[in-house]
């Protein structure tokens, strides 16, 4: 049986909306609700896929990106692609519209020639049920797809945040979510954020830095016993 997904505007959240919708048509009631549910979920996050991204399997929330992206060049100095990333992010599809905005994930990798590429950004993630909302994400990227590369090791990953100002969520600072060496960050007004969390040296604090301009301020560390709930303690740095 082919079933008909409701049109976004009847949505609201994922469970109150499909109730809603269904008092008004009246067409779809019981474990119904909950099958149409999934398939349009499905078809919501699979129809957002690429060439330059996708899914690594139907239902995972692990992404592949390729690379590398032609916006940004490459270069020795990780610095250097960090620098050019924001700018160029910011002029994709609503980077800066804020709570109508989208946020894009990506990764710093290299081929293993000491030369640093970032992938194609990538929008994927759950399925915003409403246009407008300040909870945004995107899934970030587990895997690398670049023809000429035999090794893709990955630096970093990276997300943006389509408001200003917008710094590292407590989300972004948990130890679960630090996949890589290092996590960027930027927000609308390309201010710039980066976490060393050091998860392979227990004892050793996560540090938290600010760029501002060619140079990177330390302006948090993140104590041992802080690492999994994220919790920064502010250090000096914001002169």
């Amino acid at each position: 049986m082919s079933m008909n997904c409701p049109h976004r505007s009847a949505w609201t959240e994922r469970t109150s909306g499909w109730r809603r919708w269904d008092r008004e048509t009246g067409r779809i009631a019981g474990g119904a609700v909950l099958a149409l549910a999934l398939s349009c979920s499905s078809n919501l996050r699979h129809s957002q896929e690429t060439e330059s991204y996708g899914f690594m399997s139907i239902d995972s929330g692990y992404v592949w990106a390729r690379g590398p992206w032609p916006e940004v060049q490459a270069s020795s100095d990780p610095d250097e692609v960090i620098d050019q990333l924001c700018p160029a992010i910011m002029r994709l599809d609503r980077a800066t519209a804020r709570d109508f905005g989208q946020e894009y994930c990506g990764v710093i990798y290299s081929r293993g020639d000491g030369i640093y590429r970032t992938t194609h950004p990538s929008p994927l993630g759950e399925p915003q049920l409403r246009g407008e909302t300040k909870q945004k994400s995107c899934f970030p990227v587990r895997r690398v797809v670049d023809p000429e590369a035999r090794v893709t090791p990955i630096l970093a990953d990276f997300h943006s945040h389509p408001w200003f100002p917008s710094p590292l969520s407590q989300q972004d600072k948990m130890a679960a979510n630090q996949l890589y060496f290092l996590k960027i960050q930027f927000d609308s007004a390309c201010q710039i954020q980066k976490i060393i969390p050091y998860l392979d040296r227990p004892d050793a604090p996560g540090e938290v830095y600010s760029r501002r301009g060619k140079r990177w301020v330390l302006i948090g560390i993140i104590k041992p016993s802080n690492k999994a709930a994220g919790i920064v303690t502010p250090v000096g740095g914001l002169d």
